[in-house]
């Protein structure tokens, strides 16, 4: 996932499936961190920090149930510093690149019956995957998560939950049915890139260290709730305590300490980094770009597992605690979702 990190188009295209170091600038930090900063985005300043959760807090039960990659061991990293968006990219942001580019989004394209010689033709056609209905009562321990995802026709960045949604009232939501290389797309015509897991983890904490979340190790402290999630029973009813049901418009909550906004909940952020088992116990100091991950797709073009951060408005304490700093879950390139979108960073000349 996203929250159904099994669930991936490479799998409903009813094919087989499984499953370079960054160069750290020279520049005096000092130096940096007097660069103009451009707009919309934040100086996140240089340093190091414990990347990672330790694998015994989860076996005590010291930290709410999840799902996903492993997180561990700890690690010490140390990184330059870097700018980086203030805000998940847009709505509005967004259709500006698509305006200026013409650019059409992985979800608004079909597949190729050439690459996918054993699709169903079905399965081919434009569409990403949103939220299902429930006929009935779901109970998470025993029921596969097909039941409350749903690859819908239609469903692109521009219709978030299908063709009969629209993005009126959400021009300032995060993009969301948002593919690896969409975001790629976008940040190279921005004059950006996608940060690395470490960046965006180091970038989440705030200058906080060893805490759950980017404000602290309480998920509502004094009652508050300080990011978009998931209230209640997870999929079966939303409280809505929060006071959102889906998306929310960026900076609706406070900011972490370094002025970053949504870094948990609102909606999963693409990172740069492929994911690779067991890469945590190797991760050198000044590696914060990720392994190698393995073909998906044995006999269709390579996609590669991905990582993603962050968390969405899906994410709860009953099944998947996204928000937390370090957590990190999969998703794989080809793959959109409504609850799926990303931000950009920029290197400090």
């Amino acid at each position: 996932m996203r929250l159904f990190i099994h669930i991936s188009i490479t799998c409903l295209l009813a094919l087989s499936s499984c499953s370079k170091s960054k160069k750290t600038s020279k520049v005096d930090p000092a130096r940096k961190a007097n660069a103009p900063i451009p707009s919309g985005m934040v100086l996140v300043p240089s340093g190091s920090f414990n990347m990672g959760t330790a694998q015994e807090l989860f076996a005590q039960g010291d930290i709410p149930v999840r799902s996903g990659a492993e997180e561990w061991p700890p690690h010490r990293v140390i990184l330059d510093a870097f700018f980086m968006d203030e805000t998940e990219v847009t709505n509005r942001q967004f259709k500006e690149f698509v305006s200026a580019t013409g650019y059409k989004t992985q979800a608004e394209r079909p597949f190729s019956q050439e690459d996918y010689p054993n699709a169903k033709p079905e399965d081919l056609l434009p569409a990403a995957f949103v939220m299902a209905p429930l006929i009935k009562k779901v109970d998470i321990k025993t029921e596969h998560h097909t039941t409350w995802w749903k690859l819908t026709n239609g469903a692109d960045w521009q219709h978030p939950e299908g063709p009969g949604s629209n993005l009126e009232g959400r021009w300032d939501h995060p993009a969301v049915n948002i593919a690896y290389e969409d975001a790629e797309a976008y940040a190279k015509w921005a004059g950006k890139r996608l940060p690395t897991e470490a960046e965006w983890e180091y970038a989440a904490r705030g200058g906080l260290e060893g805490k759950l979340y980017p404000w602290g190790d309480e998920l509502t402290p004094r009652g508050k709730h300080m990011a978009n999630c998931w209230q209640g029973d997870f999929p079966n009813e939303n409280t809505n305590e929060d006071g959102f049901s889906s998306s929310s418009p960026v900076k609706s909550f406070a900011p972490n300490g370094y002025g970053l906004f949504d870094m948990a909940g609102n909606v999963w952020e693409i990172v740069a980094d492929q994911y690779e088992q067991g890469y945590y116990q190797k991760s050198p100091k000044f590696a914060p770009k990720g392994g190698v991950g393995e073909s998906i797709v044995k006999d269709g073009p390579v996609v590669h597992q991905r990582v993603i951060r962050g968390g969405s408005f899906l994410c709860n304490e009953g099944y998947c605690t996204g928000y937390r700093n370090a957590a990190r879950q999969l998703s794989d390139d080809i793959s959109s979702s409504f609850h799926t979108g990303f931000r950009c960073v920029k290197d400090i000349e």
